[in-house]
């Protein structure tokens, strides 16, 4: 059913994701109040199951979602199929084209899910055509590709988000405050990794966008972000906005798979001037390989995925970085002997409720974001996205990785894109 708009906010939502398959265009109602949500690439279906879950399961009322079209490159019968499949409203669209997406003024905002290689032109298809985005990571190719597009955000007054879906679990808002509260004292190292276990040549050839440099491929943009992400929103979030540095150093090593020049493991150092609750220095350890597993057994034998250590103690972060579950902080031994009813190992576990995968948290923010009329997440915001585009480059310029120029380019529109 189509209502009228409210009060001036966001009638319709659409999501461009990868070429070949269907992208979302979804709606928020809240009593007065609409916003939009994301799509995640790989997971279209779970997205969409994740967004049609009651709110009030995850104790949210000011926002709900409703898939109201979907869209597909190979043309509008294979949206109207999926659509179908996933028991959507009679009433959502079917669309065809990115550009009648962005050129229909019933859409507001776009969540662009396409290949890395892809984000920079997308994403400013978007801007042009006035529509608020949310853009899956990394955000862009190299961090100019992401200051151009915050510059165009910025002036034209739009939304603009990078999409770390994982920021935005209560498990991970839980180890936040726990830092910010001196939990563990201060905190001086963070270690993180996110690998698979896979036979690259079989599993991935040279044509797979995990490793194809046309797409921007290699295991730092598509997984080393995570790895990243879990370095940033402990040693330099949970410090108040105005003394959050960058990293005075870093260091990296990275090993090219041969077959295409992309990198199949990725070591990063870096060294913070200051970390949380007082610490005067950090270091944080990020590391991705596509050979070896982070957790071999899928039962955490090995250890954790993230383990965040400070004079009191350390906490510690169960597989796997993208979507855990379970966190634990495990206390020095003195701290916990002197009482106060700690214990030396506190466990918590943080299920995503109403059987959902974790992508409805990304979807709330971004719906309460354009809601109240902000142009960036407090949670993720522009400057934090730009330094670890930053760091990635230092990392790429370090180790000779270097993407087609179309990809790296800041002209727009590349024609025949």
């Amino acid at each position: 059913m189509e209502e009228e708009p409210y009060n001036g906010l966001p009638r319709h939502v659409q999501f461009i994701t990868f070429p070949e398959d269907v992208c979302i265009d979804e709606k928020f109602l809240a009593g007065n109040q609409r916003s939009s949500a994301p799509l995640y690439k790989t997971d279209i279906s779970k997205f969409v199951t994740d967004i049609q879950i009651d709110p009030a399961t995850r104790g949210v009322t000011d926002v709900a979602h409703t898939v109201v079209a979907a869209a597909s490159s190979n043309g509008s019968s294979r949206a109207s199929e999926f659509l179908q499949g996933m028991r959507c409203p009679s009433s959502a669209k079917a669309y065809g084209n990115y550009q009648d997406l962005a050129a229909d003024s019933n859409v507001d905002a776009i969540y662009v899910a396409t290949p890395h290689s892809h984000h920079y032109q997308n994403v400013m298809l978007c801007l042009e055509h006035g529509k608020h985005v949310l853009c899956e990571k990394a955000f862009t190719v190299n961090a100019a590709q992401t200051e151009k597009l915050v510059q165009v955000a910025r002036e034209k007054k739009l939304f603009l988000m990078e999409a770390v879906w994982t920021r935005y679990f209560p498990l991970s808002i839980q180890i936040r405050k726990a830092i910010e509260a001196g939990e563990i004292g201060k905190v001086h190292r963070t270690f993180a990794d996110l690998s698979l276990c896979k036979d690259v040549e079989k599993d991935f050839g040279t044509t797979h966008r995990m490793v194809n440099m046309d797409l921007a491929g290699g295991a730092l943009l598509d997984l080393g972000i995570y790895s990243l992400t879990w370095v940033f929103q402990t040693l330099y979030h949970t410090l108040p906005a105005s003394q959050r540095k960058a990293p005075t150093s870093v260091q990296s090593l990275i090993t090219k798979y041969p077959k295409t020049g992309a990198d199949e493991m990725t070591s990063i150092l870096l060294s913070f001037p200051s970390g949380p609750a007082g610490a005067p220095y950090a270091h944080g350890i990020a590391t991705t390989n596509l050979r070896v597993a982070a957790d071999p057994d899928g039962r955490g034998s090995a250890g954790a995925a993230i383990r965040i250590q400070g004079t009191k103690g350390e906490i510690q972060v169960d597989h796997p970085a993208y979507r855990p579950t379970t966190w634990r902080i495990v206390r020095n031994a003195a701290v916990a002997s002197e009482g106060k009813g700690r214990s030396l190992v506190e466990e918590h576990v943080v299920e995503m409720p109403g059987g959902g995968r974790g992508f409805m948290y990304e979807a709330d923010e971004v719906a309460r974001c354009i809601k109240e009329g902000k142009l960036e997440s407090e949670t993720l915001g522009w400057e934090e996205s730009v330094v670890i585009m930053r760091v990635m480059d230092e990392v790429r310029r370090q180790n000779g990785l270097v993407y087609p120029e179309k990809l790296e380019t800041l002209d727009y529109p590349i024609p025949h894109w």
